[in-house]
């Protein structure tokens, strides 16, 4: 994403706490900062992309952080998966400092990323969306303004949560196919050529069918995590998310035998692993 703001002619400065990780986007012409702070002082719209909103807090809030380098009317384009109450508390203690948060979440696979051809779901301020959207635009194929101040955070854990479902019932299906003697491949290919093969059942053909070969493009750890805050959203609104819970478990089980850093596609692996009996 980073690369494409510099394809796009956006003067860039980047900071990673871990610096090997800058050094492609330094050779690809952008500023590498040493703290949050230094990269926000040189930014009129400051992008956060985190694990979790621990990681968040800690790089716009804590020391050194983007608050304490960031200019008076900068935007923070938070795009980190960390929740709607979250993400309205970040914005509120950001305009305490004049600076505008958008929460403004991705959906998309790591190639669409490479591609510029996210879907980024934002929250806050309309008319500040609308003057950084240039810069979204950059980094994504459609940028979709939800509502206000923690919108864009809620719609990411809503699709999230269709992600984990889609991604059980995929592995489910596979399984079911393998165990009776229909090939992996062929019968991913069913599947996508099917009337639930969507651009996500698409691109995550070569994880379910040749596992141990691809990288990881979404860990077991985060989609649990993002499972665990789309729960606790659920109960602040009285629902009981059925699918979303059974996800969680499933991903649960497959981190205790697969792994934590694994992709969201091991869940069928830990499926095959648990399967008994015999085809009759």
């Amino acid at each position: 994403m980073a690369h494409a703001l510099l394809r796009g002619g956006f003067p860039l400065t980047v900071h990673n706490r871990t610096v090997d990780r800058a050094r492609p986007l330094a050779e690809a012409g952008a500023d590498v900062a040493t703290t949050p702070a230094e990269a926000a002082a040189a930014a009129d719209v400051i992008i956060t992309m985190l694990a979790d909103g621990d990681a968040v807090a800690a790089v716009i809030e804590g020391p050194d952080g983007v608050l304490e380098g960031a200019r008076g009317g900068s935007t923070c384009i938070e795009m980190s998966t960390i929740g709607p109450a979250r993400a309205r508390g970040l914005a509120e203690r950001t305009a305490q400092h004049g600076v505008t948060l958008l929460d403004a979440p991705v959906s998309g696979s790591v190639a669409l990323a490479e591609s510029a051809t996210l879907t980024t779901l934002v929250g806050g301020d309309r008319s500040r969306f609308e003057q950084v959207r240039p810069v979204l635009a950059a980094m994504t194929r459609a940028q979709l303004w939800l509502g206000p101040s923690g919108a864009g955070a809620a719609m990411k854990l809503g699709l999230n949560g269709l992600i984990a479902a889609t991604n059980q019932a995929v592995a489910e299906a596979l399984v079911v196919a393998e165990r009776c003697g229909i090939d992996r491949a062929l019968a991913y290919e069913a599947i996508v050529q099917s009337a639930v093969g969507s651009p996500f059942v698409q691109y995550k053909r070569e994880a379910f069918v040749f596992p141990s070969d691809g990288p990881v493009a979404f860990p077991l750890s985060l989609m649990e995590k993002d499972l665990e805050l789309l729960e606790s959203l659920a109960g602040t609104l009285g629902l009981e998310l059925a699918a979303a819970r059974a996800s969680r478990e499933a991903i649960a089980a497959a981190r205790g035998s697969q792994g934590d850093d694994v992709d969201l596609a091991a869940v069928a692996q830990a499926l095959r692993e648990t399967a008994r009996g015999t085809i009759g």
